[in-house]
């Protein structure tokens, strides 16, 4: 996985969709260990190659999504979102779910990465610091400060679309 990948090679396997079980939910009794183990890697790899996602959650027995930007760290993913949306307080020590996706990318191969674990404030490291580059001036017109939440992934469930030509990554008005 560590090598570059191939245009129209999202997993770097020389097939599109890689083996037949990422289309399952990984994380389960689907497959043996081995495979889930590694559909799960190949899910976390391709979260690594996006910067953005969606967190979810309950907040007084509401679902919300809100935008957040991750990295991968340890196997687990440290989401960055903005205190002042509250979100944190609802989602430390909780169950959430997050997903990120190349649907903006365009290509002939999509994915998208959705997984479900407890959530935990943390206190990034300067290293994680790093990866997460500069933060947002302002959100919502406020200024943005930060606080980061940590998630071990589990129930990783990993979906591919391939097209037969490429899709442009703009909406037509």
């Amino acid at each position: 996985m560590g090598e570059p990948l191939a245009t129209g090679d999202p997993f770097g396997t020389g097939d599109p969709f890689g083996t037949a079980d990422t289309r399952t939910e990984t994380g389960t009794e689907t497959g043996t260990g081995s495979e889930t183990d590694a559909d799960t890697a190949r899910a976390i790899d391709l979260l690594g190659r996006v910067s953005f996602g969606r967190l979810a959650t309950s907040m007084r027995a509401m679902p919300f999504v809100a935008p957040a930007r991750h990295i991968v760290s340890d196997g687990g993913v440290v989401l960055r979102i903005h205190r002042g949306f509250g979100y944190h307080r609802a989602c430390n020590g909780s169950v959430v779910a997050y997903g990120a996706d190349s649907f903006d990318r365009g290509g002939r191969c999509v994915w998208s990465v959705q997984f479900i674990g407890t959530a935990r404030i943390v206190c990034p490291t300067d290293e994680e610091l790093l990866l997460f580059g500069a933060a947002p001036e302002r959100a919502d017109g406020e200024p943005f400060e930060p606080v980061f939440m940590r998630v071990e992934p589990q129930f990783v469930t990993l979906h591919t679309l391939e097209y037969r030509e490429e899709q442009p990554n703009g909406h037509a008005a």
